[in-house]
């Protein structure tokens, strides 16, 4: 089963740290990575940039509107996020509970839903109504 890991940090925190013991923490998370990747449970991952870098679109009142910044105003912010494959949400917590990320962040852990039946169902009835 695939999981999705979103990785929340207090940017402000992560910023004032010394340099030494930021490159510190990037080694140790990387080379615990490396481990799940090399046992096959990670299968995907990115950092995101800053949330100042970030826009919201939604729709409000009929029209498409845009604002700058993530939709919710909190002290942190989304990081990163990482697809793994786990037995079940236990395994996938006690995987994502050693990661050396954990001590500095909060993580929240979902289930991944397997859009292949909907997707494939879909394009057969568009298929049948001749708009496919």
């Amino acid at each position: 089963m695939k999981y999705l890991c979103l990785g929340y940090y207090d940017a402000k925190k992560f910023e004032q740290m010394p340099e030494s013991e930021r490159n510190a923490f990037y080694d140790v998370c990387c080379a615990y990575d490396d481990e799940l990747r090399a046992k096959g449970h990670f299968l995907s991952g990115e950092a995101l940039d800053s949330g100042s870098a970030t826009a919201t679109v939604r729709v409000q009142n009929g029209k498409v509107s845009v604002t700058d910044g993530p939709y919710i105003e909190t002290k942190e912010q989304l990081g990163g996020v990482m697809i793994m494959a786990a037995k079940d949400l236990n395994e996938a917590i006690t995987l994502w509970s050693n990661h050396p990320a954990i001590r500095t962040s909060t993580f929240e852990i979902r289930p991944i839903f397997d859009m292949t039946p909907i997707v494939e169902a879909s394009r057969q009835r568009r298929k049948a109504a001749g708009k496919s």
